[in-house]
């Protein structure tokens, strides 16, 4: 048992669903290939598989199998999300911790690094800085820490909304902080967050033992994994997964984010708004243990195989992966990125071009300004979008399905990015961008049909570029 007390109480359905001996069971063996073919197909009809399903794709190694499994990823990506890609920006608020979790350079152990947390003057300056190249969309980043509160964080998300500058302000603020109780998740949901995410790193007990130290708050697994039940029965509808690879076998952990989805579709009718999959990276003060490395090639293959496995979840790519393998896997999986992404503390003020080692939790390993990163989504074929329209109105949690509908991608979707796209362009993009962009709006409108939506998308865009009019969405 963890020395560590939760200070309330684990919610309704607390379960260590993770049964280790059925998901190493379920990956021993070989796929058939009929049966590999079978499950493709049902993925193309947008249904989510099961554990059985996901673990037989998992052992498919024929390349020919393994290229079906990419065509198909593809083409479920653009049915259920168009050639959309959500932007967005990390602002780490603190990196005090009491954790001292082997990977991580923030760990309390940890001497080689600075510790810091932002006051309010400092995280207004922050999004400033963020709003003045173009950002709408945040992530908040805490330690875990006494002084980073449920009070704290949510005092902290009405700074980020507070922050105006001309024709700008932040739209959605998600968050990435510890476990809280009930009373801790619904205080930040009155703040007005929307996505709280949190990671299990590992779903494997013994390795999620070896790299958290039982004396830690972290130490407890049963906590931390029940924690989006937590959330979710105090009201936070939007919640994020995401497995750290590179700690434990990577197959055993794409079922474990898979068999976290489904208990949560299971008890409240819905499953996590997005999933991430972040590798292993350096950090100061750290020695990586390569054991389980996740390559290039593997790492492709379980971003197709969660696409097909959770068909409306969104997945989320971070910044940790550099710019060719994140333009790669953009097609077959992908639907939102960080991007202009600096995570020192004070970073989008304070830092210059070079990383600042010692005062963030790992490298990154795409350092691209927001600018080159959008022009570049734009020459590629896609619509940069910054659009929060769907969680102001209401279309989450359980509606997040509504994404399936169809001509959902376009009454809702490509209209909304294409406004908030035109906002960037106009605002903030440099020449270059503006002209790319401004080409593919038109060839995004030509695509649409004709009738009342278009022709009112047409004066929305219209009405952004000639005015001070913003925030126009469907």
């Amino acid at each position: 048992m963890s020395s560590f007390t939760p200070p309330r109480r684990l919610s309704e359905t607390a379960a260590d669903f993770i049964d280790e001996a059925l998901l190493h069971g379920l990956l021993q063996g070989s796929a058939e290939p009929g049966r590999v073919r079978e499950i493709i197909a049902k993925s193309r009809s947008k249904e989510a598989l099961s554990l059985d399903e996901t673990a037989c794709l998992l052992k498919a190694e024929l390349p020919d199998l393994i290229e079906e499994i990419f065509d198909a990823a593809r083409s479920l990506k653009r049915d259920v999300y168009g050639n959309r890609i959500v932007l967005f920006a990390p602002l780490y608020i603190g990196s005090e911790c009491t954790n001292d979790c082997a990977y991580c350079a923030f760990r309390r152990s940890n001497r080689d690094v600075q510790r810091r947390t932002l006051s309010p003057d400092e995280i207004r300056e922050q999004v400033q800085a963020l709003l003045d190249r173009g950002h709408k969309r945040l992530i908040l980043v805490f330690g875990e820490h006494p002084s980073y509160s449920a009070n704290f964080i949510a005092d902290c998300v009405r700074a980020v909304y507070a922050v105006r500058r001309p024709k700008a302000s932040i739209r959605r603020v998600n968050i990435n902080a510890a476990p809280m109780d009930h009373e801790g998740f619904a205080a930040i949901k009155a703040a007005g967050i929307g996505t709280y995410q949190i990671f299990q790193e590992t779903y494997h007990h013994e390795t999620y033992a070896r790299v958290h130290p039982r004396s830690t708050r972290k130490g407890d697994y049963l906590w931390r994994l029940d924690a989006l039940s937590r959330a979710m029965e105090a009201g936070c509808d939007d919640v994020g997964i995401g497995a750290l690879f590179g700690l434990y076998d990577w197959k055993f952990e794409v079922l474990g984010l898979v068999a976290h989805a489904l208990f949560l579709q299971s008890q409240y009718g819905v499953g996590p708004h997005t999933i991430s999959f972040p590798r292993l990276r350096p950090a100061a003060g750290v020695r990586l243990d390569e054991r389980h490395r996740v390559a290039d090639a593997d790492f492709k293959r379980l971003i197709a195989i969660l696409r097909l496995a959770v068909p409306y979840t969104g997945l989320i790519l971070t910044a940790r992966e550099p710019p060719e393998l994140r333009r790669e896997v953009m097609e077959f999986g992908v639907s939102q990125i960080d991007a202009g992404s600096r995570i020192e503390l004070g970073g989008y003020t304070e830092a210059g071009d070079a990383q600042v080692l010692d005062r963030e939790q790992f490298a990154l390993g795409d350092l691209r300004p927001l600018d080159e990163v959008l022009r570049q989504l734009i020459v590629d074929g896609y619509i940069p979008s910054f659009c929060t329209a769907c969680y102001r109105l209401g279309r989450t949690g359980e509606h997040f399905m509504e994404y399936a509908i169809p001509g959902f991608i376009q009454q809702f979707c490509t209209p909304n990015a294409l406004t908030t796209l035109m906002e960037y362009l106009v605002d903030y993009g440099s020449q270059e961008t503006y002209e790319a962009g401004m080409g593919l709006i038109r060839s995004e409108l030509d695509k649409l049909p004709d009738g009342p939506r278009k022709a009112a998308l047409i004066e929305r865009l219209n009405r952004i570029r000639e005015t001070d009019q913003r925030d126009l969405y469907f």
